[in-house]
Parts: C-alpha cells; structure tokens; sequence
C-alpha cells in the first residue's frame, strides 16, 4: 500500500506542476496580447522651445521656431506637430535678404506626403510684402500648391485689399494665385499691368 500511496502521490506532485506550467504560460500569452494592441500613437521625441533651420546646398531656406514640437514616427503614417503654435520664416533665392513669415496656432506636418496644414489665425506674408490671413492653409509640397476654402483676406504691398469669400489655390512661391467669390479694393493701375 506504501508504494501505491507513492505512485498517487507521484502522479498528483506531476498533475499539479503541469497544471502550474499551463496556467503560467497562458497568463504571459494574455499579456502579449494586451501589450500588442497598446496604442503606439505617442510622441517618439519632444522638443522644447524649438529653434530649427533647414539648410540647401548651404544656403537657409526656412527657420522655424515653436514652444514645443512632437514628433510621433511610430506609427504607420508618421507626423510631426506644433500643438502650441509655430512662426516660420522662408527664404527665397532671388531675395536671401527678405524672408517670407507664416504665423499660426498649430501646425502638422505629414512626413510621408510631405503635407502640412497651418490653423488658427494664420498669417503669411511673403518676400513681396504681400499680407494674407485666414484660419487654415494646406501646403502639398510634392505638387507645389497652397490652398484653402477659408475666407482669405489679403493686402498688397501697395495698400489695395482683396477678399477670397470662398478661399484660394496658389502656387507655394505666391508667384500665381486665385481666389474663389473675390471682392476688395484693388488698385486699377496694378490690373492694367498684369494684362500685359
């Protein structure tokens, strides 16, 4: 009867180590699979009054300066964002000295389409002295247009203004641009000038 008592025992000690194994094993698979389906939607890096220039072949072609920008390169459609505002200055080759300026609330860049978007009294003036405001703008970087559906308010370096009730495309130099249900005070002269 000892030896019977043994082997029971025997089976039981190895029964119960089996059962133990079993319910370890599926108690780290459970945490796999909650770990896995954590959002991975942070930010990757952070900084803090942010002071970045942008250089080609030398020359500065944009200074962009933020309170904070995150960068958020985890996830399938990486971005970058200034959630607390950014002022941008841009220059221009034919005139390195006058740089253009965009001001905004908030900026997204879309690293991939190589998008942005500006929103929240955003401001542009270029290297002409052309002044627009409007609450958002969208720059397509590969197909060189900025746009917009917002009503886009404008004054010319001469003074004249001009309202875009139903927004503007433009070419990402200012070099063209229309408006869509315009209206302002524009002066005559510049009209004549730009039919020859």
């Amino acid at each position: 009867m000892n030896f019977s008592k043994k082997i029971v025992y025997k089976h039981i000690a190895y029964l119960f180590s089996c059962a133990i194994f079993f319910i370890f094993t599926s108690c780290e698979e459970d945490l796999t699979k909650k770990n896995g389906n954590n959002s991975k939607n942070f930010p990757s890096q952070i900084i803090n009054n942010a002071n970045i220039v942008q250089r080609d072949s030398g020359f500065v072609i944009l200074k962009a300066k933020a309170p904070i920008i995150e960068k958020y390169e985890l996830i399938d459609s990486p971005y970058t964002v200034a959630k607390k505002g950014i002022d941008i200055e841009f220059f221009d080759k034919k005139k390195p000295k006058i740089p253009g300026t965009i001001k905004a609330k908030y900026a997204k860049f879309y690293d991939y389409k190589k998008f942005y978007e500006a929103k929240g009294n955003v401001r542009i003036t270029t290297n002409e002295g052309q002044k627009f405001a409007m609450q958002s703008v969208y720059w397509d970087q590969v197909k060189k247009r900025i746009y917009t559906k917002d009503t886009v308010y404008v004054t010319m370096e001469d003074g004249s203004t001009l309202v875009g009730a139903n927004g503007m495309t433009a070419k990402d130099d200012f070099s063209e641009y229309t408006f869509y249900n315009n209206s302002g005070d524009f002066n005559s002269k510049r009209l004549s000038e730009n039919k020859k």
